[in-house]
């Protein structure tokens, strides 16, 4: 079922690979293939949601990465990469970060075969040309955003520049191979216009599936985005058109939205099945479960769920007794093929919180709404919060944050997004190691790999890692 070309471009490493979406006898198309008509368009596509699957990528490696590199999870096995995120010592030789780098621009360079293809090809009816289009530019931009916000960080918070904005086929070595990096804001910039390309497209097809880009993710990703870059007014408006006009509804029951596929509540969720699963599970569990028990849970963290007892979210939390660490059981399924969630509607109703808070013309009653709404679907109380102290609210939305997303890779780039992180990264408990505090401002974004900026003079180091 695998089957990569590989081109070895030494700034960009790009792949095509398997489609896990179905099971028809051709899956994938390399990107020497030309697009032809609309079966090969479409093996395309499914390619590229292989891309975004892959363990390298939402597979899990960025669940983790933002989840140790938070106060949530910790590295207690013996994989040391996981471990530098942990302590805040990662190099630039980082395994899993080249890894994660790779795979995104891999990403990236399968959606850019698509967009550069498929416009030359005459026999697709137009509904279904945008609607192919309007999903490469969806991806491309989410594969954009996650670079940028990894590598390089959050215009006004910490960052020093953007990354490479490829946006072309990368097919052979030449001038194009060595790009340098674009400013942060312009890194954004061609985010949100990816995801207004990709908002125009898809705009008359309707919602479908959550296993698809659709108008409804663009936008839920559009919310996500300006957050990242102040626009509050525009974070508030996408939320609320996700809310109100698509019929998501937030579960009764928190656990079924991981344990169910395509709940009222999924956005946008990748599927995986046996043939090709993902790897949370497997780094999550311990080995008394079936996994390689890795990444564990910090005590004070769970603690501090569980000592709100009628927390629903706390019952998706394991402890194994034989190495005395608690773990996360939201992706539970033995054979990997749990769905990943991406984007889900309780998002949108902590992305609107905040931006009623923190607009020019706040709305706090409305923010301590959207809160409740949250807590209350997990079962607790209204907040006790009051609604005139911004920095009170703020807090509090961020605190349910951190409880409604564990094993979903958030934390990390909130704390960094809303400029917290050195505050809140101070003398974490570890179960193997002293206590580790964030002190360095420069790690709040990864290296780039060391075998990229060797290869390529034009692309800068991060100064926290010369």
């Amino acid at each position: 079922m695998k089957n990569f070309k590989k081109y070895l471009l030494i700034t960009l490493v790009a792949a095509v690979g398997c489609d896990v979406l179905d099971q028809q006898p051709q899956t994938a198309i390399s990107d020497e293939i030309a697009i032809r008509d609309q079966k090969s368009a479409q093996a395309a596509l499914n390619g590229l949601y292989s891309q975004v699957q892959s363990t390298d990528y939402y597979g899990s490696n960025l669940q983790i990465s933002g989840d140790v590199s938070a106060d949530i999870s910790q590295s207690i096995g013996t994989w040391d990469f996981y471990r530098e995120m942990d302590t805040y010592v990662t190099s630039a030789g980082n395994l899993e970060v080249r890894n994660m780098w790779e795979q995104m621009y891999s990403t990236v360079n399968h959606a850019n075969n698509i967009i550069a293809e498929l416009p030359n090809v005459d026999d697709i009816p137009q509904t279904v040309r945008d609607q192919i289009l309007g999903e490469a530019y969806f991806i491309r931009a989410l594969a954009f955003f996650d670079l940028t916000r990894t590598f390089g960080g959050v215009e006004g918070v910490y960052g020093e520049q953007g990354i490479p904005l490829v946006t072309t086929p990368s097919r052979q070595i030449d001038e194009s191979s060595f790009p340098s990096r674009a400013s942060i804001a312009d890194s954004y910039q061609q985010v949100r216009d990816d995801l207004e390309e990709a908002e125009t497209l898809l705009a008359t097809a309707g919602f479908s599936t959550p296993n698809r880009a659709s108008d409804a993710s663009v936008k839920a990703l559009l919310s996500r985005l300006d957050l990242y870059t102040e626009d509050f007014e525009g974070a508030e408006s996408y939320a609320t058109e996700v809310i109100e006009n698509y019929g998501f509804d937030l579960v009764e029951d928190f656990a079924s939205i991981f344990a169910n596929e395509n709940t009222a509540e999924a956005i946008f969720e990748l599927t995986y099945n046996t043939t090709d699963g993902n790897d949370i599970r497997f780094w999550y569990f311990p080995s008394s479960g079936g996994g390689r028990g890795d990444i564990a849970l910090h005590e004070d963290f769970v603690n501090m769920v569980n000592s709100r007892s009628d927390d629903e979210r706390g019952d998706l939390i394991g402890f194994d007794s034989n190495v005395g660490a608690y773990y996360s059981t939201k992706y539970s399924k033995a054979g990997g093929d749990d769905n990943i969630q991406i984007l889900r509607l309780a998002e949108m109703y902590l992305n609107r919180a905040e931006a009623r808070v923190r607009k020019a013309t706040p709305d706090f009653s409305g923010a301590v709404s959207d809160l409740n709404e949250i807590r209350n679907r997990a079962g607790l109380a209204d907040t006790l919060v009051t609604s005139v102290d911004a920095n009170e609210i703020l807090g509090a939305i961020e605190h349910e944050r951190g409880i409604e997303f564990i094993q979903e890779g958030h934390r990390w780039y909130n704390l960094v997004r809303t400029g917290n992180a050195l505050n809140t990264l101070t003398n974490i408990d570890r179960l193997n190691g002293d206590p580790v505090s964030l002190t360095d401002a420069g790690r709040q974004v990864f290296p780039i790999p060391s075998r990229d900026i060797d290869a390529n003079e034009n692309l800068e180091q991060n100064s926290a890692y010369n």
